[in-house]
Parts: C-alpha cells; sequence; structure tokens
C-alpha cells in the first residue's frame, strides 16, 4: 500500500489567474510536457487510472501554483482561498472519500484570514492541514513566512494539530533573480525551487516559531530540500558566529527543530543516498512517500521506490503508515 501525500489539482479560477506562469512553466519546461501536466491537474479520471496502475492507494491532494499567496490584495486572496478549497473538497474527497484526502489553500498575506480559512477547511471541509509557498504578495512588495503577522496561523495550525507543507515557489522577481541570468532552466525544479525553500525552511528554523508552537509540524518535499544534509554544517558555523549579529531567536539547535517539528517526503527526488540522509536527520517516523503528480512520474517514483533495500516496517512506514499517523487517515 502507498499513500501519495504531494498530489497537486487545480481549479478553473486559478487556470485563468495563472496564465502568465503556466507560459513560463511550458516555456522553461517543455510546451508538451506541460500541456499534458496542465491536462492532468483538472482531469480526475486520469488521476484515478494513475493511482490504480502504481499502486497508490491514497492522495493527498493540494493547490498548485501560487494559488491565494499570488494575489497581492489580502481582501481578494482571502475568498480565493474559500472557493479553491470548496471546489477541491467537493470534487476529491467529496466525491472519491476513499482515494483523496484535501490540504488547504491559504491566503498567508494576513495572519488572522489564514488561521481563520485553515479552521473553516479543517473543521467544516475536513482539510487535514496547508499547503502554502515561501512568500507572498503584498501590495508592491512581498512577505515570508516568519514575519510577525503569520503568528495566528501558526497558532491555530499546532491548535488544531495539523501539519503544514511548505512548497516551492519560483524566486521572487528583482535583483535576486540575476544569477540565473543565461540559465532559464535553473529558475524552477531543476535549482531555484529547492535552494529557496530550504531558505524559507531556515527562516523559521531561525526563529522562535518553533517555542511559541512546541507541536506545530512542517513537511518539506524532495527529501528535505538538502537541509538533511546542510544543516549540521550551518549550527556549526552558527556555533562559531555566537558573537555575532542575527543569531537563532529559538532556544535549540536548529537540527533539533529539524528532526522532532519537520517531515520529509520523497517527492520528485527519487535518489537513495538522498533518502538515507533524509532518515539519519529526521528518523524513519519522519519520511513519507510522496510522486509530485502530476508534475512527475507515478510510475519512475513507484520504481525507484519498490527496491530500495530497507527494513520492511521502516519501507512499510514511509510507504503509507506515517502518512496515516500524520494526517490521521483510517
Amino acid at each position: 500500500m502507498k499513500i501519495d501525500i504531494e498530489s497537486h489539482v487545480s481549479t478553473p479560477e486559478n487556470e485563468a489567474m495563472s496564465a502568465p506562469h503556466n507560459a513560463g512553466e511550458a516555456a522553461r519546461n517543455g510546451a508538451e510536457y506541460m500541456a499534458e501536466v496542465r491536462r492532468r491537474f483538472m482531469d480526475v479520471s486520469l488521476r484515478l487510472e494513475s493511482m490504480e496502475k502504481n499502486g497508490i492507494d491514497h492522495a493527498v491532494v493540494s493547490l498548485v501554483g501560487a494559488g491565494a499567496q499570488g494575489i497581492a490584495d489580502p481582501v481578494k486572496a482571502a475568498p480565493f482561498a474559500s472557493a479553491a478549497n470548496d471546489f477541491i473538497a467537493e470534487n476529491y474527497p467529496g466525491k472519491h472519500p476513499k482515494q483523496f484526502t484535501a490540504m488547504a489553500a491559504i491566503p498567508m498575506q494576513c495572519g488572522e484570514a489564514a488561521a481563520r480559512e485553515l479552521e473553516r477547511a479543517v473543521r467544516t471541509l475536513g482539510a487535514r492541514g496547508a499547503l502554502i509557498r515561501g512568500w507572498s504578495n503584498l501590495g508592491d512588495d512581498i512577505m515570508y513566512l516568519d514575519h510577525p503577522s503569520t503568528a495566528p496561523f501558526w497558532a491555530a495550525a499546532a491548535e488544531l494539530n495539523v501539519p503544514v507543507y511548505l512548497h516551492p515557489r519560483e524566486p521572487a522577481p528583482g535583483a535576486g533573480r540575476r544569477i540565473y541570468e543565461d540559465y532559464p532552466a535553473l529558475l524552477g525544479s531543476a535549482w531555484a525551487f529547492a535552494l529557496d525553500t530550504a531558505t524559507f525552511a531556515m527562516r523559521l528554523l531561525m526563529s522562535d516559531i518553533f517555542d511559541k508552537n512546541p507541536k506545530l509540524q512542517v513537511i518539506l518535499g524532495h527529501l528535505g530540500e538538502g537541509l538533511s544534509f546542510l544543516l549540521p554544517r550551518t549550527q556549526h558555523r552558527l556555533n562559531m558566529q555566537r558573537g555575532g549579529i542575527g543569531l537563532p531567536e529559538g532556544k535549540r539547535p536548529l537540527p533539533e527543530y529539524f528532526k522532532n517539528n519537520f517531515h520529509v517526503t520523497t517527492s520528485g527526488h527519487f535518489d537513495t543516498p538522498a533518502l538515507r540522509s533524509a532518515l539519519t536527520a529526521v528518523g524513519p517516523d519522519r519520511v513519507l512517500y510522496a510522486i509530485d503528480y502530476p508534475l512527475e512520474s507515478a510510475e519512475v517514483a513507484g520504481a525507484w521506490f519498490d527496491k530500495i533495500d530497507m527494513p520492511k516496517e521502516e519501507k512499510e512506514g514511509i510507504a503509507s503508515g506515517n502518512a496515516k499517523k500524520l494526517f490521521k487517515l483510517a
């Protein structure tokens, strides 16, 4: 049995809003590939067919793209998120409860609105968590996840006891993109997604969010976006810089928060040495199977995972047991 905890869907409204982003994705990834991906975002029958063919008993679905976080006006972002969550709840777990569970889209630009939508999605729609991106548009500026105004959302996630999946988003416009000049292929999943998301996770680790919300659980895809390998070096240097500025606000070492407050998934990173590193960093009960459908192939993910030589109990935990516990699935 396998549970895929990163399976992306879209809505008609999200598709219309995402047209400029979709064009960029098609240019970077190839028009033919992205046309098929976008078709699969909306086609439930193709999704169910892929699941059955590849031994996926259940999938946790979430909204693709920037979604509500890409809407600069917080007043408009909140109803967009609500409408998306209603659509997904009705068309996925609502029509196929045995096959699907949902994570909520969230308007992170306003912490109070984010907390309200998370609570509504969980208590009313049956969502089992939220999937968010590392930065949000806000007027002419952007906002990061550790901004003080997001505190109500993190408190709500901890109180509701639901996980938050931190998913990549393209780098924010501006000077930070210059490093990718001449190599736009690196702006997305090939490179920038991992670097940016790891940095956003690092901002959370550097903050005191986990001291204020010790039960809070965050999920990272792609086997932890490299943090299982990088965090020991980061902690070592922070220890050496203990007389410097901008040091961690939390009370514990960063790897300790990573091991106690983070989970990682196999989505889109089907590499056994990287899996071993993640297992060492967070433990076998915090690694979960995921594909990143339809951007990634369920066939490729399954063929890789099925061949891994590891203790049966650990492998079954990664395949489905850990997800059942985290998402409270029957």
